[in-house]
């Protein structure tokens, strides 16, 4: 039989800061939560972490509450924040903001083309 030693139960989970979805149809509403990867999108969360409403309100106002310093926790820990969240945390100044995808330019069409020559 193998030997287990402490090292070897050690189980590693992969933590991740996701958007659970809530609301009605085409009227979303998110939570931020940290979860273990392997749970579904709306499944089991370790802690909620904020609130997203991606609607705007009268005022043009997308509502954003966030727990800064439980963000900041988890990030420590290793936790990895999905697409989404990584750019909300970079709106609000947590992380970095994510580098802007290079768009390479246009074919430029042949009546331009001809007018530049």
């Amino acid at each position: 039989s193998p030997i287990l030693t402490p090292t070897a139960l050690h189980v590693t989970m992969v933590v991740r800061l996701r958007l659970q979805r809530f609301g009605r149809t085409h009227t979303p509403f998110y939570r931020i939560v940290a979860a273990d990867h392997r749970a579904r999108r709306d499944g089991k969360f370790l802690e909620i972490l904020g609130t997203y409403n991606p609607i705007a309100n009268k005022d043009g106002i997308k509502e954003v509450r966030l727990k800064s310093d439980r963000f900041k926790y988890w990030l420590s820990v290793g936790a990895q924040p999905s697409d989404r969240v990584g750019w909300l945390l970079g709106k609000f100044g947590i992380l970095p903001p994510p580098p802007v995808p290079h768009r390479p330019q246009r074919s430029i069409p042949k009546e331009e083309r001809k007018a530049e020559s």
